[in-house]
């Protein structure tokens, strides 16, 4: 089957799909994006990602070229275009298209490029990972000051991963002036005890929306929350550890560089926050 994907105003078959090659998103990075998890054919924390992404254009001059209840509206379109029952809808808008190649941003004229397209997960919600746990590495955070912007400048974060890979790991914790910034697209969490430890709100961090959906739940349940930064010592120290993400959830880490963390297998805060992040965000999906 042929997945349908949306490009400027069209549902287009993915083969037929194109973008200039004088964009700016491809020529220069320069280009925002988000990704909505969907559970049961209903978007996850929709509302949380359209904020987000109002915010990094904004912090970019970037206007948005399509309006909230089109947004919105192609969401939906797509998963039920593409039959996602579990999955993934990303969306990426660039700063278009200005005819030629320069480091000077086009006039505010020049419409931006919409790109939306679906991936299949049809065990999203309880992957294999989440029962094993993951396994991680430090690696120095050497990406550009801003990563509270949602850009598509992922590439420091593909050398992470494929440095984990190299390792046998997973994936990595960024490490910044001796403490965890986050994971290579994650949010990262320890636990001692009751109390849940992760680094605040930032300029040097993502502002995860799992993140803030899962702490409002957390604190509901009870669990004490300390936003601070922490050391890959205090991780390896840890009763637990876990991160969290739009497309991961609540994934519990059981090694962290080479040293297991709490038992060396998935504990019991992780597994229950993402039970608990499970139903409540199934309960509120549109």
């Amino acid at each position: 089957m042929t997945r349908t994907v949306y490009v400027n105003g069209d549902y287009l078959p993915e083969t037929e799909a194109k973008v200039s090659i004088f964009d700016r998103g491809f020529l220069m990075g320069d280009a925002v994006y988000e990704v909505t998890s969907v559970l049961d054919g209903k978007l996850l924390d929709y509302a949380g990602h359209e904020a987000r992404l109002a915010r990094s254009l904004s912090e970019l001059g970037m206007t948005n070229p399509i309006s909230a209840e089109d947004l919105l509206a192609v969401h939906r379109e797509l998963v039920a275009k593409n039959g996602i029952v579990n999955g993934l809808v990303y969306l990426q808008i660039s700063r278009g298209n200005a005819g030629d190649r320069s480091f000077v941003f086009p006039d505010a004229s020049v419409p931006g490029t919409v790109v939306l397209f679906t991936q299949a997960v049809p065990d999203l919600d309880w992957p294999t990972a989440s029962k094993t746990g993951i396994k991680v590495i430090a690696f120095d955070d050497l990406r550009w000051g801003r990563r509270d912007i949602k850009t598509v400048q992922l590439l420091w974060p593909s050398m992470a991963k494929m440095a984990a890979k190299k390792a046998g790991c997973d994936d990595a914790f960024f490490v910044m002036d001796g403490v965890v910034t986050e994971g290579s697209s994650s949010n990262a969490y320890i636990v001692k005890g009751n109390k849940i430890i992760t680094r605040p709100l930032s300029n040097d961090i993502l502002h995860g929306i799992t993140r803030a959906a899962l702490l409002t739940y957390a604190k509901e349940a009870q669990f004490e929350i300390e936003e601070r930064a922490f050391t890959i010592e205090e991780a390896q120290n840890a009763d637990e550890a876990f991160v969290t993400g739009a497309s991961t959830f609540v994934m519990p880490v059981v090694q962290v560089d080479g040293q297991p963390v709490g038992t060396g297998a998935p504990g019991t805060v992780a597994k229950r926050l993402r039970e608990i992040y499970l139903d409540e965000a199934r309960k509120a999906a549109i």
